[in-house]
C-alpha cells in the first residue's frame, strides 16, 4: 500500500507519518531519510528528527536513487522528505524526467511505502528560476503520488485530514 502525507512546513505532517507507520507496519519500518547537509540549520533539524523516531525505525541515507534504496528493504519504507529528494536531484543537475522516472519507479515497488512532500502550492511565484522549477517539479511529483496512492492524508497544525 502507498500513502501521501502533505503539508506545510512545519505543519506535522512528519510526526503524522511516523506515526500511520508505526501502527501499520509488521516490522520495524526502514526510515530513508534524503536529506544532504548543506548548513548546520539543517544539521540540527535532522538531529531532532532522529530524536524523535530513535529506536523506532531503522534509518537508512540515500538522497538520489531512492528506488534502488527501497527495493533493497523488505520492511515498509517511510520516505521522508521527497520535496528535500527533489531538491536534491535539482541540485545535483537531474532533469525533470530523471526525477519524475525515479518516482515512478518507487510507485512500481511491491513494498509499502509512506511518503512525505511539503505543500509548496499556496506560494508565490519566485523571481528565481531554480525555485520556480522547484515548486513546479514538487507540485508535479505531489501529484503523480496522489493519484497513486491508496491513501492521501493533508496536515495542518499537527492535525491530519484524509482526503483520499
Amino acid at each position: 500500500m502507498k500513502t501521501l502525507y502533505i503539508g506545510g512546513i512545519k505543519s506535522g505532517k512528519s510526526k503524522n507519518a511516523e506515526r500511520y507507520i508505526l501502527k501499520n507496519a509488521t516490522t520495524k519500518p526502514i526510515y530513508l531519510a534524503t536529506n544532504e547537509f548543506f548548513d548546520e540549520e539543517m544539521r540540527e533539524r535532522v538531529k531532532l528528527h532522529k530524536e524523535r523516531r530513535a529506536e523506532h525505525f531503522v534509518t537508512l541515507e540515500e538522497p538520489l536513487y531512492i528506488a534502488d534504496a527501497i527495493a533493497q528493504s523488505q520492511s515498509a519504507v517511510l520516505v521522508e522528505c521527497v520535496s528535500m529528494w527533489v531538491n536534491n536531484m535539482l541540485y545535483h543537475q537531474k532533469s525533470k524526467d530523471a526525477i519524475i522516472q525515479e518516482i515512478e519507479k518507487t510507485l512500481q515497488l511491491s513494498q509499502d511505502i509512506v511518503y512525505v512532500i511539503n505543500d509548496v502550492s499556496c506560494s508565490v511565484v519566485s523571481e528565481h528560476k531554480l525555485t520556480r522549477q522547484f515548486v513546479d517539479i514538487n507540485g508535479i511529483v505531489a501529484q503523480i503520488l496522489a493519484s497513486h496512492c491508496e491513501n492521501v492524508y493533508m496536515s495542518v497544525a499537527g492535525i491530519e485530514v484524509k482526503i483520499k
